[in-house]
């Protein structure tokens, strides 16, 4: 059970690490609404874990270091989950 549960939450991190990248590369996409309903799924679901990171984490020179900063740590999650296993 322990197995299924770590396994699960790996799956979990990749898809929001993934999601996380898309996001940043769609920010680069220029005149791309907020309407759009794949930009509000991948806000609702980046959201909740880069919203705190933006606010630990100031913009330097306008760029927004959160979603790297966000990214590094759910990969050190999941190494810790795997070395569980």
């Amino acid at each position: 059970m322990l197995n299924f549960l770590i396994q699960f939450l790996t799956i979990l991190i990749t898809v929001l690490t993934w999601a996380i990248l898309i996001r940043v590369l769609l920010s680069w996409v220029p005149n791309l609404s907020r309407d759009n309903p794949l930009v509000q799924l991948l806000m609702q679901i980046t959201d909740p874990v880069l919203e705190p990171a933006r606010r630990l984490i100031p913009p330097i020179g306008g760029l927004d270091l959160s979603p790297i900063v966000v990214i590094l740590v759910l990969q050190l999650l999941e190494r810790m989950l795997v070395s569980l296993i």
